[in-house]
C-alpha cells in the first residue's frame, strides 16, 4: 500500500491545470497499453489494473480541487 501512499502524497498541492494535464497524459498512456495488450500479451497485465485506479485517484483529486475540499 506504500504505493498508493506515496502516490496521494504526490498530489497535493498540485494545480488544477496540472492534474488535468497528469489525468490526460496517463489516459493516452492506458490507451497504448490496452491496445499493446489486444496485439500481444503484456509481461505483466496488472498494470493496466493499476493505472486505471491511479487515473480514478486523479480524477478524485481533481474534484476535490474544483470544489474547494
Amino acid at each position: 500500500m506504500s504505493k498508493k501512499v506515496d502516490f496521494l502524497k504526490s498530489l497535493n498541492g498540485l494545480s488544477e491545470a496540472e492534474l488535468v494535464a497528469k489525468i490526460q497524459e496517463d489516459e493516452m498512456r492506458m490507451k497504448k497499453l490496452v491496445f499493446g495488450h489486444a496485439i500481444a500479451p503484456l509481461e505483466n497485465p496488472q498494470s493496466i489494473r493499476s493505472l486505471r485506479r491511479d487515473i480514478a485517484r486523479l480524477k478524485t483529486a481533481l474534484r476535490k480541487v474544483q470544489i474547494g475540499a
